[in-house]
């Protein structure tokens, strides 16, 4: 008697709990959202992982990346391209965006105000090397070296063209050095981006190249010499959310992210240093 006594009771508090509440409805399933994220084309191993990381952490998210170098993503993004985050190989394409610096001629010349503030990090730090094909046939050991070759005109040298970032390390370099690059031209090929200048000298086609640590690891390239920061300033990879994002919270998500210690521990493995 009390065994259905009991059953009789458990029965009228489970009705009870159906009359009043029915039963728990799931959470609805989050709105599929498509980020279009711009990289400095040094990231795209990288970024390429991460992308495929964040799949976990967030499933409705589609990463949809371009890759190229800062200087030409910079004037896609300028010229009305969309674009919910973008992550230069360099401050100065970022800069010319931030509407904080609007009134700065030399850091923002156009006065644009395209990112969103309070959105701005540095994410990460490279380093700016100097690499050489299999078996190093030229026997090139140091930056100091290079120099004295490419004053004498008896090396070939790859490096970025003036417009991008890598490019422009490089012009800091031949600064250091004393050397006048038309005096030099004779001796140097370009790459539109970092990935061509890699391409040039995993290929054998010149004797050595200027490019980031981080793409000669992807390439497994022979890196022979470090650029120090007084040779060409210090490798900065700033990152911003973009004012007209259509997903600006999405996209500050992604951020946030890559600025943690799951995609920092990434980062380093290849060769960058994450500042966050």
């Amino acid at each position: 008697m009390k065994k259905l006594l009991s059953l009789f009771l458990a029965f009228c508090v489970a009705l009870s709990l159906t009359a009043c509440g029915g039963p728990e409805k799931e959470e609805p399933a989050a709105e599929p959202v498509e980020l279009f994220v711009f990289a400095a084309a040094s990231m795209t191993e990288t970024m390429n992982q991460m992308i495929g990381m964040y799949r976990d952490v967030a499933p409705n998210v589609t990463i949809t990346p371009t890759y190229d170098s800062s200087g030409t993503l910079l004037k896609q993004i300028k010229e009305g391209a969309e674009c919910d985050l973008f992550i230069s190989a360099a401050p100065k394409q970022i800069n010319a965006l931030d509407g904080s610096l609007k009134d700065d001629a030399d850091k923002n010349p156009d006065g644009l105000d395209m990112i969103l503030q309070g959105s701005r990090l540095d994410l990460l730090e490279n380093k700016v090397t100097l690499v050489v094909p299999e078996g190093n046939p030229k026997g090139i050991e140091t930056f100091d070296q290079l120099a004295e070759l490419l004053k004498s005109g008896s090396v070939m040298l790859a490096m970025g063209n003036s417009d991008v970032p890598v490019g422009q390390y490089t012009l800091k370099i031949f600064a250091y050095y004393g050397i006048d690059e038309s005096a030099v031209s004779g001796n140097l090929t370009y790459g539109s981006n970092v990935k061509e200048v890699t391409t040039q000298v995993s290929e054998g086609a010149v004797d050595c190249g200027i490019i980031y640590a981080t793409d000669a690891f992807s390439a497994g390239l022979t890196m022979v010499d470090d650029a120090t920061a007084g040779m060409c300033g210090q490798v900065i990879y700033p990152a911003a959310v973009l004012k007209d994002s259509r997903h600006p919270g999405e996209a500050q998500a992604f951020l946030d992210y890559l600025a943690g210690s799951d995609a920092g521990a990434v980062f380093a493995s290849v060769g960058f240093t994450a500042l966050q």
